[in-house]
């Protein structure tokens, strides 16, 4: 359902059924989706291995992993899983990799001193390595000496290589080594403007925004179905997605005084909900894509919410 502004995608909830996976993406594909996203959360289900389901289930939609840490995998072996899913499904893999959350890395031992350096590193040899280049590369966390992927292994086509990173830095490493950014929910034009602004991309750079999103005749109904999935952008790992907004700093407030995430989540004014999800009736959706692509987003990923995941992802195709 490409508009002529950019491509509507929907992400696969981590916590699916598992027994849901193949037919959550062959419905995606039926309704039209151009792409298809997992995630790899820590303690839920592994990218690379979903990808590869999802693949095999479908023929048409395009799939994206959003995000693999990289302190997470040797890089070396990491290219060798993905140039297997781009011999085997040629021009349908994307593959997005960032830090990943702080406070996963840490639990597993895996945070380095400085996560800005092995980003770069990590996407410059992925990249380097999928392209089939011979790889010598010393630096301070990735170290390659003379590897590269036999020639029977090396996709025809390098697929693209993006960052999944929030903040200023991050996203100016984005601009300097990925083929393109992977923002994560929420995503509002003010923070899609100014992440551009970080970015500074000076050759084509994609842009893939993550939104919390519900269809409903009923924009009430709409705005009740994603107020739980907002709890947390009152917490600090947030604030370069509201920091743009402004509301920022009524946002920050109400939040203190709130006890919980479920609390802040519940009183959240109507209004700043609009902003901070795809919310409403199939038209006031529409407008909120167009939005985001007037900004500069060329991939809007929609996150369905609710207990019934196959029938929210129902409601969103309503949006083409």
């Amino acid at each position: 359902m490409t508009t002529r502004e950019g491509a509507i995608g929907v992400l696969m909830p981590r916590d699916i059924p598992a027994r849901h996976i193949v037919a959550f993406a062959q419905r995606a594909e039926a309704h039209g989706f151009d792409e298809l996203w997992v995630v790899e959360d820590l303690g839920y289900r592994g990218g690379l291995v979903q990808a590869a389901t999802v693949l095999a289930a479908t023929s048409r939609v395009r799939v994206g992993v959003g995000l693999l840490p990289a302190a997470a995998r040797n890089v070396a072996f990491t290219a060798m899983e993905i140039a297997s899913l781009a011999q085997l499904h040629p021009g349908r893999i994307d593959i997005s990799v960032g830090h990943g959350m702080p406070s996963w890395m840490r639990s597993v031992g895996a945070w380095p001193r400085s996560p800005l350096t092995l980003l770069a590193e990590y996407i410059t040899v992925l990249k380097s390595l999928l392209s089939g280049q011979l790889v010598h590369h010393e630096g301070q966390y990735v170290r390659i000496d003379g590897v590269q992927l036999h020639e029977s292994a090396t996709p025809a086509a390098t697929p693209p290589v993006l960052a999944g990173v929030r903040g200023p830095k991050s996203l100016a490493v984005s601009g300097g080594v990925a083929d393109g950014t992977l923002l994560a929910e929420p995503v509002a034009p003010a923070y899609v403007r100014e992440a551009l602004e970080h970015i500074a991309p000076t050759r084509p750079h994609r842009l893939v925004a993550y939104n919390i999103a519900a269809v409903d005749e009923d924009p009430a109904v709409a705005l009740r179905a994603v107020r739980p999935a907002l709890g947390v952008v009152g917490e600090p790992d947030w604030q370069p997605h509201v920091a743009p907004l402004p509301f920022h700093d009524d946002l920050v407030a109400l939040r203190s005084r709130c006890d919980s995430r479920d609390e802040f989540a519940r009183v959240l004014p109507d209004e700043w909900v609009r902003q901070l999800a795809v919310a409403g009736t199939p038209d006031q959706a529409r407008v909120r894509l167009a939005d985001l692509f007037d900004a500069g987003v060329t991939s809007a990923v929609l996150t369905p919410v609710g207990s019934d995941y196959l029938a929210a992802l129902d409601s969103l195709a309503a949006v083409r």
